[in-house]
Formats: C-alpha cells, sequence, structure tokens
C-alpha cells in the first residue's frame, strides 16, 4: 500500500522549525514508544544540528515494557540523553524537567557566573500525534495548549513559558514528503500520525492485523476470541462477524470493522506493544 501524507502546512512547519531553531537553546524530541525508529523524521536532522537534544519516549503505558528497556539500553550505550514518559501522567512532570535541566546546566550554570537571568528555551518536535502538545501540558500543569488524538491538531507555533524559567516552542507534528520504507509508513498509520482520512482503512487494519499475528500473536484472539489465522483477511472477517459489524446479507461492514480494530490498538486494548527495536546505529 503506497502511503504518503504530506499536506502544505507540513512545509511551512518545517521551514518554522528551521527559523527557530537559531533562536532556542535545545530540543525536546518525542518518540511514540510504541513506533521509536518509525518516528525519526530524515528532515529533522539538519533542523537538530549541534544543539542539545533529549529524545522523549513517550505513550510507555501503550508501549511493551521488555521493548521500551531495549530501547533505553540502546539510547544510554549511545550516548543519547532521553526519558520515558506517559505525557498524560501529570506526575512524569518531573523526569522531562529533570531530563531538560540536565542537558542546558553548562548553559545556566554560564548564565549564573554572568549574573543574569536568561529563560531557557526548548524547541519541542515530532511526527503528529506523538504527543508534543500534551507534554507541554504536563509541564505546565494546566492546558496551555490544545491537543487531540489525531495528527494535525497544532498548525503553527505556540511558545509557552512554565514558572521555572522554561520557554517551549510547541511546534506541529511533521512528516517527511515520502515514505521509502513501506513498514514504516504502516505504523504511523497505526499510531495516528498519518491522517486516518487519506488512507484506506480497511488495508491499514490487514496491515495491522499481520503485523500483530507476527510479534504478537495472541493480541488479536484474546481480544476479539478468534482462531488465529494465517489470512489478514480471514482474521479481519473473524473479528466482524465476532463484533456484528455486517451489512445486509451478511455483507462485512468493513469500515467499522478496521476503525475498531485500529481504535483498540490505539487505546491500548490489544495489549502493550510496540513494533519497532533499535537500528544498528542512531538515526
Amino acid at each position: 500500500m503506497n502511503i504518503q501524507w504530506f499536506p502544505g502546512h507540513m512545509t511551512k512547519a518545517l521551514r518554522m522549525m528551521e527559523e527557530s531553531v537559531k533562536i532556542v537553546d535545545a530540543v525536546g524530541y518525542v518518540l511514540d514508544a510504541r513506533a521509536p525508529l518509525s518516528c525519526f523524521n530524515p528532515r529533522f536532522r539538519s533542523i537538530i544540528g549541534n544543539k542539545p537534544c533529549v529524545f522523549i519516549l513517550n505513550k510507555c503505558d501503550l508501549a511493551d515494557p521488555v521493548k521500551t528497556d531495549i530501547w533505553c539500553k540502546y539510547l544510554k550505550e549511545n550516548c543519547v540523553n532521553f526519558v520515558k514518559i506517559t505525557a498524560t501522567a501529570s506526575a512524569e512532570a518531573g523526569k522531562i524537567a529533570c531530563a531538560f535541566s540536565d542537558i542546558t546546566k553548562e548553559l545556566r550554570a554560564k548564565y549564573n557566573a554572568k549574573g543574569i537571568f536568561k529563560p531557557i528555551r526548548f524547541m519541542i518536535i515530532g511526527v503528529p500525534n506523538c504527543g508534543k502538545s500534551t507534554i507541554i501540558n504536563c509541564l505546565s500543569g494546566k492546558k496551555t495548549v490544545i491537543t487531540g488524538d489525531r495528527p494535525g491538531v497544532t498548525k503553527g507555533k505556540q511558545w509557552v513559558r512554565l514558572q521555572t524559567g522554561l520557554e517551549l516552542l510547541d511546534t506541529p507534528g511533521t512528516l517527511w514528503p515520502k515514505f521509502d520504507d513501506e513498514l514504516i509508513a504502516s505504523r504511523l498509520c497505526f499510531i495516528g500520525s498519518v491522517k486516518d482520512d487519506v488512507v484506506d482503512l480497511y488495508e491499514v487494519s490487514l496491515l495491522l492485523i499481520q503485523q500483530l499475528s507476527e510479534l504478537y500473536p495472541k493480541s488479536l484472539s484474546e481480544r476479539y476470541n478468534i482462531e488465529l489465522s494465517e489470512s489478514p483477511v480471514e482474521a479481519f472477517a473473524q473479528i466482524a462477524h465476532k463484533r456484528g459489524f455486517l451489512l445486509r446479507g451478511s455483507e462485512l461492514d468493513q469500515e467499522r470493522c478496521a476503525k475498531a480494530i485500529l481504535d483498540d490498538f490505539r487505546k491500548g486494548k490489544l495489549g502493550k506493544v510496540t513494533f519497532d527495536l533499535p537500528p544498528s546505529k542512531i538515526q
């Protein structure tokens, strides 16, 4: 399945980031813990440049804890600053703040030595629907920026000043113009980084069933009480019949069933799932 989604506002967002990175001190790079590798945007490499960066593994409550630990070990071995969190939990704010503080301590010491106070500015980046705005709201302790469980909620840049002296720049979730790897593209669809309206949800749900059958075979049988099948089409049909997603003449209601399967995955009802393992080298 050929999946491409790069609306005009993403082009503007990349240009805005290229300009804004000049006036920030560091970067918070948000990754969905269910598909961290798929969330690495190749366009961000040149934007970040030499700025200090913290990788934020978000939505860990939905991810496979064993694979999350593998990712943490990998990042640590590659001397990468990171923090693993669930941004919807307000108690996580301290962990993020500590990570931000650690990578800017030299800069803060420099300001203190000069006897000046200057806010430390972070730019928060990531693919759509990875939780950037939720992280900012977690840090601020209130709903400062608009959030949503769909991509494209944040359209422009938003500055948020925290009582700690940090200033955070929320940026629109941004993909890249062309997906060369269909596996990565499919996983971005699963986690909601690609808008559901621009893809065939039936095909996406079949890809999800296929990958879950390979990685977490019990997730589907336990959730839907179906027999494991080698064919995603057969498994989909079983789920549709079990859930009553049928039209007249017992025809499968593909749209309703596909939406239900994807919704179950995104809400964690298919278990704690992580699709990606670390690459041979850091992106």
